[in-house]
């Protein structure tokens, strides 16, 4: 029996990797494509708690703190920054912003916490501080898209519900760097808001990331972690997070906004910061994680190796068919999450992630700097 030539292989492992490709498209994303919240019969108004943390952000809170102050709830809330050891006009800006909002609560950090990596600590007191059971956790330099930002996150909760996934999205701008990273983040919430629908919690983001403070302390909080630079979002979610406690909310009044890097370096500088924490994951979620990220890097690879060493027709049409199914699973879920104006743009992104794999690959291995 003849062994099959070259370009028979090199047809195989492309059918091979396009089918692990439509695996994830057809089973994983395609929840967020047709997912529709469960009707409330009750509207729901939990006491929250919103907590903030900055440490020489007085820029940042001047411009976003008052749209958290300002949000439209009936209910009970509370707004927790704590001002971490910093240097510049934070303490001040706080001090006037609280003479008009009594619904402040500012917590002075002035000594550094010692074997405690990254915001763990600052974040651990403003949780503690907390009057309220739904804690509502945001960045300095995050403001909520719209005043009904609180009402809509909490109306995730529902009987056995303990944590709740959002979307923070950045600002759009001209320029090619904005979409890139807007494209990402995107992809992203595609990844972590599709597995939790599938039962597979693995992450969340701290710029809108809600629990109830009872999971925190019967978790021990961050204690686990405390060592690592990064984690108080994915991988704390990943630690408690399950198929039945975690909902996710993609309302467009729930979503929080958040200025973009302006310079190719710093977007690369927080990117490996970010991808650091990643090898701490549970096994299953970096199997995952890691399949789909093997198979869409060798995608375009093998594409180009088949047509020019095979039959560029049979690559041509595997070429197509997931592009057709990409286009198709993406749609929906770009238009919900507000965007839209990228979808003209996935072709470009899905072969840019090819480069972007090869970027940010090593930061997986690397140890990270100890700082937020």
């Amino acid at each position: 029996m003849p062994l099959p030539d070259l370009g028979e292989c090199l047809f195989l492992a492309l059918a091979a990797v396009t089918a692990v490709q439509l695996f994830y498209y057809l089973y994983f994303f395609i929840r967020l494509t047709f997912y529709k919240p469960a009707e409330r019969l009750i509207s729901q108004q939990h006491p929250v708690s919103v907590v903030v943390c900055a440490r020489d952000e007085d820029e940042n809170l001047a411009r976003h703190l008052p749209g958290l102050l300002v949000q439209h709830y009936t209910s009970t809330f509370e707004v927790i920054v704590v001002n971490d050891n910093s240097l510049d006009d934070s303490k001040y800006i706080l001090q006037e912003l609280k003479k008009t909002f009594k619904t402040l609560n500012v917590v002075e950090l002035t000594q550094e916490a010692k074997l405690i990596a990254g915001k763990k600590y600052p974040l651990s007191i403003g949780i503690r501080e907390a009057k309220h059971e739904v804690l509502l956790l945001t960045d300095a330099d995050c403001v909520p898209a719209t005043e009904h930002w609180i009402q809509k996150m909490q109306e995730a909760y529902a009987p056995g519900i303990e944590l709740v996934l959002g979307y923070g999205a950045y600002h759009k701008a001209p320029g090619l760097l904005n979409k890139v990273i807007r494209l990402e983040t995107f992809h992203s919430a595609l990844q972590y808001l599709s597995y939790a629908l599938a039962g597979l919690p693995y992450m969340g983001v701290g710029r809108n990331l809600s629990y109830k403070k009872d999971l925190f302390l019967r978790n021990k909080g961050f204690a686990s972690i405390n060592h690592l630079p990064g984690g108080d979002d994915d991988l704390f979610v990943s630690k408690v997070a399950t198929k039945t406690n975690t909902a996710i909310q993609i309302d467009e009044e729930a979503r929080t906004l958040s200025v973009p890097k302006r310079t190719w370096k710093e977007w690369r500088r927080q990117k490996k910061r970010h991808y650091s924490t990643a090898k701490f994951y549970k096994p299953v979620h970096k199997f995952l994680l890691g399949l789909y990220s093997l198979s869409h890097f060798l995608f375009y690879p093998l594409v180009a190796a088949t047509a020019i060493f095979g039959d560029w027709r049979l690559a041509a049409g595997l070429f197509g068919l997931r592009l057709i199914v990409q286009l198709w699973v993406w749609y929906k879920p770009l238009r919900r999450l507000g965007e839209r104006d990228l979808y003209g743009w996935l072709p470009f992104f899905d072969l840019w992630m090819f480069i972007y794999y090869i970027c940010f690959a090593p930061s997986l291995w690397r140890k990270a700097k100890k700082t937020w």
